[in-house]
């Protein structure tokens, strides 16, 4: 089976990793997730660290998980003319989701637009439960996201 995953240059920003992404697999194991209805499939390699609950208006309606990660670790498996963006706001962040289900798996953060944010909740056999969480005050973004830059 042939993996369709796509380059930086592309226009939603998705990473094409092919055999970059193998070393990273190699030292990390491998996340597998996907939407409800399975067109958008996708792959991260990295631990399943640094998850963060927000309640900003998007958030908290969409029950996301964040974990996020460099896009070099993020493989687009299938899916690529299943996803819809939707910007608001600042426009900053694109929030990726299925024309088909309307599940969002991943997306661009304004927090983060340099890196991948995968929506947990969309990942396979993973008990989100057993994982700690923090929270970002979404509702005061400006602020907590100069306290967040300021811990680090």
């Amino acid at each position: 089976m042939r993996r369709r995953v796509l380059q930086p240059s592309s226009s939603r920003g998705f990473v094409r990793a092919g055999r970059a992404a193998s070393v990273y697999a190699r030292r990390m194991p491998t996340q597998r997730g996907s939407c409800h209805c399975g067109r958008i499939r996708f792959e991260a390699d990295s631990e399943l660290t640094g998850l963060s609950v927000c309640n900003c208006s998007m958030c908290r309606r969409t029950g996301y998980v964040h974990w996020t990660i460099p896009p070099e670790r993020f493989r687009l498996l299938a899916g690529a003319d299943d996803i819809l963006t939707y910007e608001f706001g600042t426009r900053v962040a694109k929030h990726h989701f299925c024309r088909h289900c309307g599940i969002s798996p991943f997306r661009r953060a304004r927090s983060d637009p340099d890196k991948i944010d995968v929506n947990a909740r969309c990942l396979e056999d993973v008990d989100l439960d057993a994982l700690p969480t923090s929270r970002f005050d979404g509702r005061n973004w400006e602020a907590a996201f100069a306290a967040r830059e300021r811990a680090r």
